[in-house]
């Protein structure tokens, strides 16, 4: 789906981190994936949604192509136009999980659209409860190593089925404010692109500032991530002292070792209560694309130090998906952009990948919302 589309455009984030490798045998042990966490989870209080357990795609293996294209064929059946896969380039040419999109693109299967989001991070301890301790560094050595970065990239953005933009080929980035010469990087990203052939690069910052202006930082748009946003946004309605008292907790630090003493998750809020925060308040004159939380819940890696949004429906999720497909179904039909996050990060509960307490309905309702918009915008 490429230029003319006139439809809201649903991009959904994609982990790779579904098959062994090396780095993760020596951190976790022998055949660690992301499935060791989910299949390992156990409720945390009463009504905790855990652990949440595929369906229909099963607990696949990323180096097969037949799981890659059974996840394409659901993806595009319901509605989403191409999955943003999640990309790590640490500094030095240092790749971790690179597999599975590497296969993808020498096979050109699946036949279905697709971007690249950087993941500019550092890898911690996290799957284990101890986000201090960091496994491998994120770094930017300078110039030549964006060279290779682009270079390594190249292939990707002018393969066919690259999610563009105005004729540019979309590129995603994570973390925009780690990079210390954001804009230094995108305009010798965007020389590249143009000395290679290409019309250039639509580069979309991923970001929780609302102010956040891409165009004052090198990029052309944010995807604007609220989610971390929810310890002092959600009112004190209920349960006041504690909630007065979490949120302090987090602000000083102390929260990892006070949830231990407790027992419960500090950071524990209704998805119904989550939900208007997620949305932008009002448009601003700079592109925005709203990112869409199906349901959060990261306990499966981080435990009482998790974030949980608990009782998401597929009719809550419905609310959640209209409000920010409102926000941009006036917008010029290239730019009908909305991400979703995410495709399969079971881990941190947010799939849209069938489960068996809810199966397709989660999909059902983005099918019925996308194209029920289709005929009115």
């Amino acid at each position: 789906m490429g230029a003319g589309v006139d439809k809201i455009r649903a991009i959904a984030f994609y982990l790779p981190q579904y098959h062994p490798i090396p780095e993760n045998d020596q951190w976790w042990g022998k055949g660690f994936t992301e499935w060791t966490n989910v299949a390992k989870a156990r409720p945390l209080f009463k009504g905790h949604y855990q652990p949440h357990v595929p369906a229909s795609l099963g607990f696949y293996d990323l180096r097969l192509n037949e799981a890659r294209v059974a996840q394409a064929d659901l993806a595009k059946q319901y509605g989403i136009e191409g999955f943003c896969y999640w990309h790590y380039w640490f500094g030095n040419g240092k790749r971790l999980l690179e597999r599975p999109f590497n296969e993808v693109l020498s096979s050109g299967s699946p036949n279905f659209p697709f971007c690249i989001g950087w993941a500019n991070e550092s890898w911690s301890g996290i799957w284990h409860g101890n986000p201090s301790k960091i496994l491998i560094e994120q770094t930017y050595p300078g110039k030549q190593d964006y060279i290779d970065h682009f270079n390594y990239l190249l292939t990707a953005f002018r393969d066919e089925r690259y999610i563009k933009v105005d004729d540019k080929p979309l590129f995603f980035i994570y973390s925009p404010d780690k990079i210390p010469d954001l804009i230094g990087f995108t305009n010798l990203f965007r020389k590249l692109a143009t000395e290679n052939g290409l019309k250039g690069l639509y580069i979309v910052a991923n970001t929780s500032d609302e102010e956040w202006d891409p165009k004052l930082n090198g990029c052309d748009a944010v995807n604007l991530n609220l989610l971390g946003n929810l310890y002092h946004k959600i009112p004190n309605s209920k349960h006041y002292l504690y909630k007065k008292l979490r949120n302090q907790l987090h602000k000083s630090g102390l929260a990892y070792h006070f949830h231990k003493w407790i027992k419960r998750p500090l950071r524990l809020y209704k998805y119904a209560e989550a939900i208007p925060f997620l949305t932008r308040a009002k448009n601003k004159d700079f592109e925005s694309f709203p990112c869409i939380v199906p349901n959060w819940d990261n306990s499966p890696r981080s435990g009482l130090n998790g974030l949980i949004l608990r009782d998401s429906t597929p009719e809550l999720f419905r609310i959640h998906l209209r409000d920010n497909i409102n926000l941009v179904k006036n917008s010029d039909p290239q730019k009908r952009i909305i991400f979703l996050k995410s495709w399969n990060e079971w881990a941190e509960g947010n799939h849209l990948e069938p489960d068996l307490k809810f199966g397709l309905q989660y999909l059902e309702v983005l099918q019925e919302e996308i194209y029920g918009h289709d005929q009115g915008i």
